[in-house]
């Protein structure tokens, strides 16, 4: 366990251009909804990026914290937290004032029988964010569930693209996209829709699910045969240092790792990684929703963590004992049914 706590403290380590971006965001940082996959990683990547490039700035980051133990692990990484629920108007309200902003929070499984509460996360509760914080820079999170399903050989799709997102919970990402985007006109609010295509780490995500899959001789569906990925470390530095590149009307940044993997392939590396034979159903149906992140490529830089390092770390970890979230992605989700 120690060599794994090892590992993620070296690869969660702030990058010498995120402890230099930092210094440029003019301000304090809060991350809205910061209980969920990415949030406490990010907050505890941002505290380290400030003390290592030696200046004062605060993190706040704020949820319902059902969990005290995940609400102590932050305050012990130096970040401030407030317990808030963000749907009720008169705690929203009560938040203090920010320069930076990013916007987590969201409901995706679970739609499926409960639509309204979906709708109100993803497309009310923007609207009001965007009112509360109309004077701050704000990073939204969106999904590659609004594209299209396109040729896994069209090299995926770019920021100019018409959305056509299939099955409620796509649709009301892409109603979350466009109440920020009417808000960010109102009010001149500096705005990032930062439109993630898949991260992964330790503990979830593609890569993880492919290797159970194998480690396990469960059958893995090959119908959406292809997806992007990228290392959720990755992903957090491209979320924080996205925040000085917001603007009104806002800037849209499709956010995924640079290859079109095909998931056949990944199943093989562990295959041989655990000396086991893969387990395929079904066949490839020759689509997918995949992201073309080239604009992001020249902001950032391609990812640190590369797909044949995420291979090697996820089997490590997986073999040692790593915990996990047990948070399926449902990437072979054709129907857009979560």
């Amino acid at each position: 366990m120690e060599d794994l706590i090892a590992l993620e403290q070296k690869l969660t380590r702030p990058s010498t251009k995120l402890i230099e971006d930092i210094k440029s965001i003019d301000g304090d940082i809060m991350l809205l909804g910061v209980g969920g996959k990415m949030g406490p990683s990010m907050g505890k990547l941002a505290a380290r990026a400030i003390k290592e490039a030696g200046i004062s700035k605060r993190v706040i980051g704020v949820s319902r914290f059902s969990d005290e133990k995940a609400r102590k692990e932050l305050e012990d990484a130096g970040i401030e937290t407030i317990a808030c629920d963000l749907l009720n108007d008169e705690e929203l309200f009560k938040l203090p004032e920010v320069k930076n902003v990013i916007y987590l929070a969201g409901h995706k499984f679970g739609t499926v029988g409960n639509e309204g509460f979906t709708w109100a996360m993803n497309t009310y509760l923007p609207g009001r964010v965007s009112e509360k914080f109309k004077n701050s820079n704000i990073v939204a999170f969106s999904s590659g569930n609004v594209l299209p399903f396109v040729p896994v050989t069209s090299g995926g799709v770019s920021e100019e693209t018409t959305l056509e997102p299939i099955g409620e919970y796509a649709q009301s990402c892409l109603g979350r996209e466009r109440i920020f985007e009417y808000f960010s006109k109102k009010n001149n609010t500096p705005l990032l829709i930062y439109r993630l295509n898949y991260a992964v780490d330790f503990r979830y995500g593609v890569i993880m699910e492919i290797a159970k899959s194998v480690l396990s001789g469960k059958p893995i569906d090959l119908r959406t045969e292809n997806v992007n990925v990228i290392w959720q470390g990755d992903a957090n530095e491209i979320a924080i240092r996205s925040l000085l590149h917001c603007a009104s009307p806002a800037k849209i940044l499709n956010v995924t790792g640079p290859e079109t993997l095909s998931t056949k392939w990944v199943a093989e590396e562990f295959g041989r990684k655990f000396g086991k034979q893969p387990v395929y159903q079904y066949e490839a149906e020759g689509s997918a929703l995949l992201n073309n992140a080239a604009e992001c490529h020249k902001l950032f830089g391609y990812p640190q963590v590369t797909i044949k390092e995420i291979i090697d770390i996820t089997a490590i970890w997986l073999t040692q004992g790593g915990e996990e979230f047990g948070k399926a992605t449902h990437f072979q989700e054709r129907g857009g049914k979560f």
